[in-house]
């Protein structure tokens, strides 16, 4: 009889979920100023879309819109050291922060070699959520 191994278990990813008060909004913001594209989206099956997933490169986050009355919960208003809802690993920030500067991205934080260990900088959606993209120094 011939046994198998079994081969390690291995995660390819991760995506915050969001909560968004206009998903046609969010989407355009991810789109025209970071450049991630629709990957998927649904909704009730009458053309109304309510939740996406949408990527650039290796990254991917979910945006729904639930309601009304069940608004976005960024991260933001919490204690300063923890001001991000999602971190994203870049391999040239300098170079993506070039690029988002030329399509006019509001900056949250600017890049720098942050206390931190990271060369990052931060950019706040148009729902409030942050995303640091940095690496860490000397990676």
């Amino acid at each position: 009889m011939q046994t198998f191994k079994s081969a390690p278990a291995v995660v390819n990813g991760i995506a915050p979920f969001f909560i968004v008060d206009d998903l046609a909004e969010t989407l355009e913001f991810y789109e025209t100023k970071l450049g991630f594209h629709v990957i998927s989206k649904g909704g009730d099956g009458e053309g109304d879309d309510f939740w996406a997933m949408i990527g650039r490169d290796q990254a991917m986050l979910m945006a729904k819109h639930i309601t009304s009355d069940v608004r976005p919960q960024p991260n933001s208003s919490r204690h300063p050291w923890a001001r991000w809802d999602a971190y994203v690993l870049v391999g040239d920030p300098d170079a993506l922060y070039a690029e988002f500067v030329a399509k006019g991205v509001p900056m949250h934080r600017d890049l720098e070699d942050s206390s931190d260990g990271l060369r990052a900088f931060e950019v706040a959606d148009n729902n409030g959520y942050v995303l640091c993209f940095g690496r860490p120094l000397g990676a």
